[in-house]
């Protein structure tokens, strides 16, 4: 097997995320436009790369409110901020089917070197005779490295936001047509 492109497939994809809300409980969300690509190869995963690239205005946390204030300068500033990219540099291996992928993400004018860690789920050819594979990521970023600082805190003292963001992103990608070399 050699490097493959993968386009990723924003219809069967998905991002969430997670964070602490008063400390008892979390609150979840997602981020509906995005997209990015996978280059990968199984044999030689140092060679892999992947690039993602997200539109902060996106975000949804089934409460209109509450994504104003996330778009605001408080959290993403999406107008100033646009877009959060992820560019690897780094792919290993980790078990079987599993890697740990260390990479550049930017947010809010601010990139930080991350780990995820990724599950390669296969791949498949689908009814119209695409090529298709499946990658699952997850991860845990402190949204105060991004200069996300907003806090508060309740009358009792206890704060209103943690500081560790948890996030798993789910990719169904369709394999690139194969270039010819002239």
């Amino acid at each position: 097997m050699s490097l493959e492109t993968w386009n990723i497939d924003p219809v069967h994809s998905s991002i969430h995320f997670s964070i602490r809300h008063l400390v008892i409980s979390k609150i979840h969300g997602k981020f509906t436009r995005w997209g990015g690509t996978i280059q990968f190869d199984e044999q030689r995963p140092a060679a892999s790369k992947v690039d993602i690239a997200i539109e902060a205005n996106s975000i949804d946390t089934n409460d209109p409110k509450r994504d104003a204030h996330l778009q605001s300068p408080d959290f993403f500033d999406s107008e100033k901020y646009p877009k959060i990219t992820f560019t690897s540099n780094k792919v290993e291996p980790a078990g079987t089917n599993e890697y740990r992928v260390t990479g550049d993400l930017s947010m809010r004018g601010a990139t930080h070197s991350v780990t995820f860690h990724v599950e390669h789920g296969g791949q498949v050819k689908d009814m119209w005779g695409n090529n298709r594979g499946g990658f699952s990521i997850k991860g845990v970023i402190d949204r105060r490295d991004y200069g996300m600082s907003f806090a508060g805190t309740t009358e009792s003292g206890a704060a209103i936001l943690g500081d560790k963001i948890d996030f798993a992103i789910d990719v169904e990608a369709i394999k690139a047509a194969a270039q010819s070399a002239t």
